[in-house]
């Protein structure tokens, strides 16, 4: 079965119902330590906003975090204060004792004075891969299972992914993804966020039990996204170019807030510079490597 947008409400709706019963396997299986963690992880999806990334963006947010060295996780640097993302496609894997776990979802939530994240995985992509020795019994099993949860600290300066206690489990590369997340969506020019409401059946739902139905963010890539060429560092003057060439992805401290006194690190996707019909430059890379 694959996850939809509309259905994300429905999802997040029925995992918070094994969460609140402590006669569920989801509590009733698991150790004493967990219970302040998943009750970090009931309060993401009881009062979280949702949103769900495309594959393309998904795939961007891989890419442009893996340079990305250091993020917040402040509540102005999140898209919302409590959330749940959902990933279309996967965001990669997390290995647990030898045994790669898919990774599709992340949900965060302000926790003892940090940011609990937690990483889950929905419980149709975990029937698909057992189906051949294990069927997975719904009743027991939420439909979004948490993996690994982690407290991250609240700072005023971006910390270092290589400070960060990675050790407690959470993959670098799924982190940076996230942090990344969240920074591309902060540029308008580079995506496109809608909502979409959520299904039929899940509005009835929550209609009878008398609480109004969250919209989900639809969070992709524009596809016509035409780059700023000109340089804000530069005098205002004209440049003349007379070839194309290629400007790779990177990050930059954009200026933004009161009198531009802020930093916020945007990223410039790969693109063409110079004039409509000039030459192409072509150059030719060589890679040194010094003792």
């Amino acid at each position: 079965m694959t996850v939809r947008p509309s259905g994300l409400p429905r999802l997040q709706r029925q995992t918070l119902r094994h969460l609140d019963d402590p006669a569920s396997p989801l509590r009733s299986r698991t150790g004493p330590e967990k219970a302040d963690g998943l009750d970090g992880l009931a309060t993401a999806l009881r009062a979280g906003e949702l949103f769900w990334v495309q594959e393309d963006m998904t795939a961007l947010a891989m890419h442009a975090g893996e340079s990305l060295a250091a993020a917040r996780w402040a509540t102005a640097d999140r898209p919302a204060p409590c959330g749940l993302l959902f990933w279309q496609g996967g965001i990669g894997t997390m290995d647990y004792k030898g045994v790669s776990i898919p990774v599709e979802a992340c949900a965060w939530a302000p926790f003892q004075g940090g940011m609990i994240l937690w990483l889950l995985m929905s419980r149709d992509r975990l029937a698909a891969e057992v189906a051949r020795v294990y069927t997975v019994p719904p009743e027991h099993v939420p439909p979004l299972i948490p993996i690994c949860g982690a407290v991250l600290p609240v700072t005023t300066e971006p910390v270092s992914f290589a400070e960060l206690d990675l050790d407690i489990g959470l993959p670098e590369p799924i982190v940076a993804a996230l942090a990344t997340a969240w920074l591309l969506m902060q540029q308008p020019l580079l995506i496109d966020s809608t909502r979409e409401r959520a299904d039929k059946p899940t509005a009835r739902a929550f209609a009878r039990d008398g609480l109004p139905t969250p919209d989900v963010s639809v969070v992709d890539l524009r596809r016509q996204y035409t780059p700023q060429d000109a340089d804000p560092h530069g005098d205002g003057g004209s440049r003349h170019y007379r070839y194309r060439w290629v400007v790779s992805g990177h990050w930059r401290n954009q200026a933004y807030g009161p009198d531009r006194s802020l930093r916020r690190r945007t990223w410039v996707p790969a693109h063409m510079k110079g004039p409509d019909g000039a030459p192409l430059l072509s150059t030719q890379k060589v890679n040194v490597w010094r003792r």
